[in-house]
């Protein structure tokens, strides 16, 4: 072997060591991309169903305001008519 012969070897190791690690460090970085997007995935999951939450209280939400206001009328309504009888 000529010393170019085993410069162009070493540089093809070395070549081929790099490759090795860009593919490890590739394959950890996409492993992690599809961890985040799993994350945000459940976090929209979440967040859609926190939206029905909220607006299934707010539906039933709207009568507690009218009973009231209905059970304060009746009372208003009763408490004059017992004043007028008297």
């Amino acid at each position: 072997m000529t010393p170019d012969e085993s410069e162009q070897v070493a540089v093809a190791v070395e070549l081929e060591r790099l490759n090795g690690t860009l593919q490890a460090g590739f394959a950890r970085v996409d492993g992690a991309l599809a961890l985040l997007v799993q994350r945000s995935d459940q976090t929209d999951k979440q967040l859609a169903d926190m939206e029905s939450r909220l607006d299934a209280l707010e539906r039933a939400r709207w009568p507690l305001a009218s009973i009231a206001a209905l059970t304060a009328s009746v009372g208003l309504m009763l408490a004059v008519w017992e004043l007028a009888g008297r």
